[in-house]
């Protein structure tokens, strides 16, 4: 995916997440369908996009994402939180519960 595009997605949503991940990366693999599970049954006003590094190196070097998996959390079109490498879906539901309720509660 182009750094362009996913600028203008991080723009055109309220609240976004940019999963970036890397099928040679176990961590990524394990992680992907428990953060699409909490995103659509907790947060379903979140739009999720996942984005392949191996695929889009420039939107990793345009985001500064270095390692898999990063997270970046958006809210009105400014990057709130990053995780990145070992994160626990707890942490990503602590970090994305309250600006959420605040914004869509």
């Amino acid at each position: 995916m182009l750094p362009e595009h996913l600028l203008q997605e991080t723009k055109q949503n309220k609240a976004l997440l940019l999963y970036f991940f890397n099928n040679n990366c176990a961590p990524c693999l394990s992680l992907r369908p428990k953060v699409e599970q909490l995103i659509g049954e907790e947060f379903p006003l979140m739009k999720l996009i996942m984005v392949d590094s191996a695929v889009s190196p420039d939107a990793n070097a345009h985001f500064g994402v270095f390692a898999n998996p990063t997270l970046l959390v958006f809210f009105e079109g400014n990057e709130f939180y990053r995780l990145s490498k070992y994160v626990s879906v707890q942490q990503i539901e602590e970090n994305i519960s309250r600006p959420y309720q605040l914004l869509f509660g």
